[in-house]
């Protein structure tokens, strides 16, 4: 269910799902952490093609990987809570914008029912709902950082990438 959207920097739109599981965890917790898993295996696949060291999703590429599962962009509330109640269950690790998934994250990923990118959200939310409760990390997300993963993602855009 879509409650409200707005406009982000760049000409982005944020559409805001906020209903909750039996479980306490939001659909955004859920797109936000299928997009990391998204975000983090084209991180990874990159830098193992190139020879570099593999070091996690920028926020940039979250943003990416949000808006092509969903067609928008988490506003910077919404990131921040879904990434503070992921890494506070363990599932997620962030230092400073580098987002990983974490060993039991993976396990969560790798065992759910498999039903395809277009419903993996849905099943995610479900999985989390049955496996784990919301946790609480103290990571903030603040507006220049959120500011900033917009501006680098939108050029991304513009440029085709």
């Amino acid at each position: 269910m879509i409650i409200r959207t707005h406009f982000l920097p760049g000409g982005l739109i944020a559409r805001h799902h906020c209903d909750m599981g039996a479980g306490g965890w939001q659909w955004n917790d859920a797109w936000i952490f299928v997009s990391a898993v998204i975000a983090e295996r084209l991180e990874r696949d990159r830098a193992l093609h190139a020879a570099l060291p593999v070091t996690g999703a920028s926020l940039a590429d979250l943003l990416a990987a949000a808006d092509f599962l969903h067609h928008a962009v988490p506003s910077r509330e919404e990131l921040q809570e879904s990434l503070r109640r992921l890494a506070g269950a363990g599932l997620i690790v962030v230092e400073d914008d580098i987002i990983e998934v974490a060993p039991s994250g993976e396990q969560l990923w790798r065992t759910r029912p498999f039903s395809g990118l277009s419903s993996a959200v849905m099943t995610l939310q479900a999985q989390l709902n049955r496996s784990t409760r919301p946790g609480e990390s103290d990571w903030v997300l603040d507006d220049q950082t959120y500011n900033t993963a917009v501006r680098e993602y939108s050029l991304r855009l513009a440029d085709g990438r």
